[in-house]
């Protein structure tokens, strides 16, 4: 069969040369292994295979051949009106579709309004029943068994240099994407993995994609994408350090603070950390991933500055990830702690996330039970800065002055000038100038929602969950967003369905 394969990053084609560059050396890695991984089985399976990946560069049609006789598509929940809207023209050229990913996990039911197939959890096996023929449309389907390997970085090298090089080489960016582990140990609510199982990959294969990468990538980050990684931090460890000093790739990953205790941090430099994402979540007592158990407020602030700064003597590049908002928030600290957080650590990119009812989370099943899920929202707007639920403690318009408080601290020229003064390496001062130009445009943005909250009725009343109507603000943001796209799906398609869960159908009777 002939297959296409396309992984949407964004919804929004590029526009302006800073955009361009924005795109093109950050947005592009943030790539998922899935669709990487369901290509090399459809390759393996003996199928002609297009992978390839859409980050806003040109028309995302224009990315697979025309005689397709199957189309797989993996998006996040805020691209999903552009699947939708491939989903739809797919379907009208006569070419079966398959929607995976995390939107597909999260809203299967409303996925299936677009797609032939959906498929929450996959491995081999279903994906050979799909390409065999054995499921009948519409269908969600989930594999028999928990995903327990994927394709190691050789098997992925075609799709690797199609998404991750810049101009057909690796570039300062470039991220080879592994995991050493599936699942999360923890059960944050807010989090699509809260229930699932933490698996440790093999060993060997791990290492023999790390040699594979020092070998022919020498340039190139190594990004890992583990929920939370080197939860067995030792063995980890001593895996990377498998390779010689000295041509160890740099790595990326995300983990907890509680993982990442002041004595294991030598081992960091030692293997050649350069960038790492610890959660925070929120100054309160909100999840034990800060390893400030018991610790709220001030407290957790100075239990976090500190463990950070250690950090920061081990590893070049460091994020922390926060929401604001969540339900333990309420007042004035939060906002007023995380702008304190901001100011003394300029070498620490913090990420100021909204909360999101993203499908399957047991803080979802909340949200719909009280009813503060803002039905008539698109999912085009279940990510920074849009409010798809009213919050527990905040009014919409107070939160967004909130929002604007932090971003102005956050983007201004004060900080950028420290956070270039600091010594970190090249790379990661690159980042930092395209990131404060992408957190000032999200301060336009979130500067504009403010204004429309404090002078259009019809717009608070939304916000305030007293009407569904959706105000023409997000039509006109979905055309802009959409362009050609926008016509292919009525106001009735952009409306998510909130149905009643389908259990998925255990599908995999291939060998």
């Amino acid at each position: 069969m002939r297959v296409g394969i396309v992984d949407l990053l964004t919804d929004v084609p590029l526009k302006g040369p800073i955009s361009r560059l924005y795109a093109s050396y950050f947005r592009k890695q943030f790539v998922s292994i899935g669709p990487q991984v369901v290509s090399v089985w459809c390759r393996q399976l003996g199928h002609e295979v297009t992978y390839t990946t859409y980050y806003g560069q040109r028309d995302p049609r224009s990315l697979l051949p025309k005689d397709l006789d199957i189309v797989f598509i993996a998006t996040h929940t805020p691209c999903a009106l552009l699947a939708y809207s491939l989903g739809k023209i797919f379907r009208a050229e006569k070419i079966r579709t398959v929607l995976g990913g995390p939107h597909a996990k999260s809203f299967p039911e409303d996925s299936l309004r677009f797609f032939d197939i959906v498929v929450t959890n996959c491995d081999r096996a279903l994906i050979d029943d799909i390409l065999r023929g054995h499921v009948d449309p519409p269908a969600i389907l989930s594999s028999v068994r928990p995903l327990g390997e994927i394709s190691t970085v050789a098997e992925r090298r075609t799709e690797i240099e199609a998404s991750a090089f810049i101009l057909g080489r690796p570039g300062l960016t470039t991220v080879v994407p592994m995991m050493a582990s599936l699942g999360c140990p923890y059960t944050c609510n807010f989090c699509v993995d809260w229930n699932s199982k933490y698996i440790s990959l093999p060993s060997d294969q791990i290492k023999e994609d790390l040699r594979y990468v020092s070998e022919h990538f020498p340039r190139a980050l190594v990004g890992y994408h583990d929920p939370n990684f080197a939860v067995r931090f030792d063995e980890t460890m001593d895996m990377i350090a498998t390779i010689p000093e000295g041509r160890r790739n740099g790595y990326v990953m995300e983990s907890s603070l509680s993982i990442l205790k002041e004595s294991r941090l030598p081992r960091l430099r030692e293997t050649n950390c350069v960038y790492v994402a610890p959660g925070i979540e929120s100054w309160n007592d909100y999840s034990n991933k800060a390893g400030a158990a018991g610790k709220a407020g001030r407290d957790k602030l100075e239990a976090v500055v500190q463990h950070l700064r250690a950090l920061a003597e081990y590893v070049p590049g460091i994020q922390a990830n926060i929401m604001i908002g969540v339900e333990v928030d309420r007042g004035d600290e939060p906002i007023e702690l995380t702008k304190e957080f901001i100011r003394r650590l300029p070498e620490v990119w913090p990420t100021i996330n909204i909360p999101t009812p993203f499908g399957g989370t047991p803080l979802y099943e909340q949200y719909l039970a009280e009813g503060r899920v803002l039905r008539g929202m698109p999912f085009a707007f279940y990510y920074n800065p849009y409010l798809a639920i009213r919050l527990k403690h905040y009014e919409p318009l107070a939160y967004y002055e909130h929002l604007i408080d932090i971003h102005e601290e956050l983007s201004s020229n004060a900080m950028l000038a420290r956070r270039l003064g600091t010594k970190q390496r090249p790379a990661i001062r690159f980042v930092h100038r395209l990131r404060t130009y992408a957190a000032r445009q999200e301060l336009a943005e979130l500067r504009h929602i403010r204004t429309m909250l404090a002078s259009d009725a019809e717009f608070r009343a939304f916000h305030e969950g007293r009407t569904e109507a959706l105000p023409e603000f997000y039509d006109w943001e979905l055309q802009r967003r959409l362009g050609r796209y926008a016509p292919l799906l009525s106001r009735a398609e952009r409306t998510p369905v909130f149905a009643q869960p389908i259990r998925p159908t255990v599908a995999a009777t291939a060998a």
